[in-house]
């Protein structure tokens, strides 16, 4: 992963996108409490990215989160995710003053954004994460999502327990040469290194198992 990326500049980042609006004097204590990444503080016009967790860790999406005004966030994700992270968002929405609604992508997302997407290695809803399935330190940029030094949040407890014990997860994604369809096995010297996710350009994205020197 090359780590000079400006990610928030990045042409995919500015593609379609669903998008959830948050209003309401509690918006920020509720997504400061519910979102792996520092909300509370955010200056107007600040977007951050953070991880959107099932309590047990699990990710459910990916997710940026712009602050307008003090009362007021958006929350943007992959074009098809608006939905569960609507409902996740929705599950512990009790005694606050929050309204949360949302607008779906209108137009699919272009093929140089889809390219540029996979030759940097960003990973997006339904391919890289499966909602409730994947983990979070198989996530490459894991750093840039998530707050050490923050309060809980739900999932927390499997975030910080794999920082503090240095563990990694069973699998990671890596970016790969080649042009296999999606779903295809990559075997590497008569070895199965793990399956592609996603694929354009000669470039690839693959759910392989972590070796174990990294």
């Amino acid at each position: 992963m090359n780590d000079s990326i400006e990610w928030e500049q990045a042409v995919w980042a500015v593609a379609p996108r669903d998008v959830i609006s948050a209003v309401g004097v509690d918006t920020e204590r509720y997504l400061h409490s519910q979102l792996s990444q520092q909300i509370e503080g955010l200056s107007d016009g600040d977007r951050v990215l953070s991880l959107l967790l099932e309590p047990t860790g699990k990710v459910i999406a990916l997710v940026g989160v712009l602050r307008r005004s003090t009362n007021e966030f958006v929350i943007d994700c992959d074009p098809g995710d608006g939905e569960h992270v609507l409902a996740r968002l929705q599950r512990f929405l009790l005694r606050v003053d929050v309204a949360l609604t949302l607008a779906p992508a209108d137009a699919a997302t272009p093929d140089d954004v889809e390219h540029s997407r996979v030759a940097q290695g960003w990973p997006r809803g339904g391919h890289e994460i499966i909602a409730g399935e994947t983990i979070p330190a198989e996530l490459p940029m894991l750093a840039e999502l998530v707050s050490f030094t923050k309060g809980c949040y739900p999932g927390q407890e499997l975030v910080e327990r794999m920082d503090a014990r240095q563990s990694s997860s069973p699998f990671e994604i890596i970016r790969m040469a080649g042009d296999l369809y999606v779903g295809e096995e990559v075997i590497v010297d008569d070895v199965a290194v793990g399956v592609v996710t996603s694929s354009d350009g000669g470039a690839m994205l693959v759910r392989a198992r972590r070796r174990r020197d990294s």
